[in-house]
């Protein structure tokens, strides 16, 4: 089973991407901010991360810049999940090394598709 970190502040949000990405089938650990994202990362080294910009404690770049920048967690699918459109910001994450990102409000298939392209199921269990 493929595990998934998502990193997301708001409790509804995170609640409701978890639920669905397991009955998907995928396994997922959570993080209600930044920091403790980064050091689940650390600690569990997810088949793949998904991760909201705007959070208390350390931002989205910031993770992003700290995984980056930890040879343990360099390699792992690193998704932008935010509310912000602006063009400007979707560059920076890709910039900074994102694998993708997705605006809020989303269609859960839009979020099953890209994690599909970057961490597949294992049919096979």
């Amino acid at each position: 089973m493929k595990t998934l970190l998502l990193i997301e502040d708001n409790l509804d949000i995170r609640e409701n991407i978890t639920e669905m990405l397991e009955l998907e089938g995928y396994s997922v650990i959570v993080a209600v901010d930044g920091g403790m994202g980064y050091q689940l990362a650390v600690e569990e080294i997810p088949d793949i991360i998904l991760c909201d910009i705007m959070m208390p404690v350390m931002n989205g770049y910031e993770v992003l810049k700290h995984m980056k920048n930890n040879s343990s967690t360099a390699h792992i699918p690193f998704i932008f999940i935010s509310a912000s459109t602006e063009k400007k910001d979707i560059q920076i994450g890709i910039d900074m090394g994102a694998s993708a990102y997705i605006r809020k409000p989303f269609e859960m298939e839009e979020l099953f598709d890209v994690v599909a392209k970057f961490c597949p199921k294992d049919y096979l269990q």
